[in-house]
């Protein structure tokens, strides 16, 4: 699976399910010369704005990395530079009591992306969900991507950082029996997961 048919999905996603959402794909970020670009970038207003700044990890990228920590450099990187630009930049508003801002990690379910992500669980599970933009409170999110073959209002996701650390039975729970990922846990063969 190539991150650019994860980005038509999260596309089509945001599309079926949100009014008028502001999509762009490769967006690009420069903050103080420092610059970078995102995978995905959608604007909603629910009635607020909120920023949703995505990077997708198909299986080339992932063989590519030297490891989780370069992956994590990037996805750093994007948090701390993206809205830092003043095209992004997010003011605080009286009144909001969602977050401004999610940064969002996404892995495609597959068997490298999988093997990957056991093999360093420990350091997509640190990933503090909570994060801000100056005075704005954002999210982060480290998760594999569910849902790719069906509605694409139904694409989801199965996060590694939250609550349920990727292996445990919480995590084992959340993911579908008949999924892309279910099976990807299925066939990662070296007792990194062990899935029923």
């Amino acid at each position: 699976m190539r991150e650019d048919e994860l980005a038509a999905r999260v596309v089509d996603h945001y599309a079926a399910v949100h009014d008028d959402p502001e999509i762009r794909l490769e967006e690009p970020y420069d903050a103080e010369g420092r610059r970078g670009v995102v995978d995905a970038y959608v604007r909603l207003r629910t009635p607020e704005r909120v920023d949703h700044v995505i990077e997708l990890k198909a299986d080339a990228a992932v063989r590519r990395a030297t490891g989780a920590n370069e992956v994590l450099r990037q996805y750093r990187r994007m948090e701390r530079y993206f809205h830092a630009d003043e095209r992004h930049a997010i003011r605080p508003k009286l009144g909001r009591t969602e977050p401004g801002a999610r940064y969002l990690l996404l892995f495609a379910p597959t068997p490298t992306c999988v093997h990957h992500v056991a093999t360093h669980r420990s350091l997509y599970g640190s990933v503090d969900v909570a994060a801000r933009v100056d005075d704005v409170p954002a999210v982060r999110t480290v998760a594999f991507l569910i849902g790719l073959d069906g509605d694409p209002a139904d694409l989801g996701m199965v996060s590694v950082n939250g609550g349920a650390e990727f292996g445990s039975a919480e995590f084992l729970g959340a993911v579908p029996s008949d999924s892309r990922l279910a099976e990807s846990l299925r066939g990662v063969d070296d007792a990194l997961v062990e899935f029923p």
